[in-house]
């Protein structure tokens, strides 16, 4: 495969299309809407600063099949006057993404645009991401609903200095860009369907769900210290990429409903209607927080087996099988 380095040519394709857009369009001039609301006028070279930007990070991506200016043209293509600046990032990580076959670097690029972008719209605190899932209010209904457990809240204030001297956000673009479009989808924690949380906020809240003692806020020194040490171990490792945990466990890790347990077996109760949605409802609740559920159905009659207390037939598993199944979808909530 040849290089593709940059060439005065792509230069100026990039400066015309930016003028031929100009011209075409001159009762609406282009601009973007940033990420606080106000319009700024587009300078498509800006574009490519931040795309070469990017490749510069440590470690450098390979000039010779990541092209900033190549990029940014596919960019540029798409923008319409009062396009959102997180449309310009998510329009380049695609494009960067789609192109990943050729080499592994652009697939580096479109996990550094997103996971940049993502941080450009957080808090980069522990402790004030912490409060503010704390302090969560429900938009729709003016209700409280808190997003982490008091607890949680305790002991990430207690030890805000030695976590926030622990945490590494330069971590977060360690990630590929499959990977963290997962964790940002499914697993970091949303406020109005925004996230909240960085990678390293999920593994330090999971961390610290995991070792925090009972009643964080109170607890003795000793106990607090052991918590705190215990913490920065798990969050080291899972930072660094030397394991993850389930889905349960980064799902619910610190909240207030702290069910971290993956798998669970669970034997029908009986051939009857009370045995049958009795089991239902445990399936119910397990799935509820993210649980993996395995089900015995043994006891439950063949179809076309007869039912004395009717006088019927038995329709067998499959139907059975079914409400189950269409169960636990209605009660995941995950994304």
């Amino acid at each position: 495969m040849k290089p593709t380095p940059e060439t005065s040519s792509d230069r100026e394709a990039t400066r015309n299309v930016g003028s031929t857009r100009d011209e075409d369009d001159d009762d609406q001039p282009m601009y973007v809407i940033k990420r606080d609301g106000s319009k700024q006028e587009i300078h498509f070279d800006k574009i490519t600063e931040r795309i070469s930007k990017l490749c510069d990070m440590k470690p450098p991506l390979d000039r010779r099949y990541v092209d900033p200016v190549k990029i940014a043209q596919k960019v540029i293509i798409g923008i319409y006057p009062g396009v959102k600046t997180t449309e310009l990032d998510t329009l380049a990580a695609e494009t960067a993404a789609y192109q990943s076959v050729r080499h592994f670097d652009l697939d580096s690029l479109a996990a550094r645009i997103v996971i940049s972008s993502l941080q450009k719209e957080t808090l980069g605190d522990i402790v004030k991401v912490a409060e503010k899932l704390h302090a969560y209010v429900n938009p729709k209904t003016g209700k409280r609903g808190k997003l982490i457990s008091d607890d949680a809240l305790a002991f990430i204030q207690r030890n805000g200095d030695a976590l926030k001297e622990t945490m590494d956000y330069e971590r977060d673009f360690q990630q590929s860009y499959f990977g963290f479009m997962t964790l940002k989808k499914s697993y970091l924690i949303k406020c109005n369907g925004k996230p909240v949380e960085r990678l390293q906020d999920l593994f330090m809240r999971t961390s610290v769900g995991m070792h925090m003692p009972d009643n964080a806020g109170a607890a003795s020194d000793e106990e607090n210290l052991r918590a705190l040490v215990a913490c920065i171990e798990t969050y080291e490792y899972l930072s660094k990429g030397f394991f993850i945990h389930a889905t349960p466990t980064l799902f619910n890790s610190g909240t207030c409903t702290p069910q971290m347990s993956s798998c669970f077996l669970v034997d029908m109760k009986e051939d009857s209607i009370d045995g049958i949605y009795d089991t239902l409802k445990q399936c119910a609740m397990i799935s509820k927080s993210a649980g993996g559920i395995g089900v015995s159905i043994s006891k439950i009659r063949a179809s076309q087996s007869y039912i004395s207390g009717t006088g019927g037939d038995s329709n067998g598993i499959v139907p059975m099988l079914r409400v189950f199944n269409d169960t636990a979808r209605y009660v995941d909530q995950g994304e």
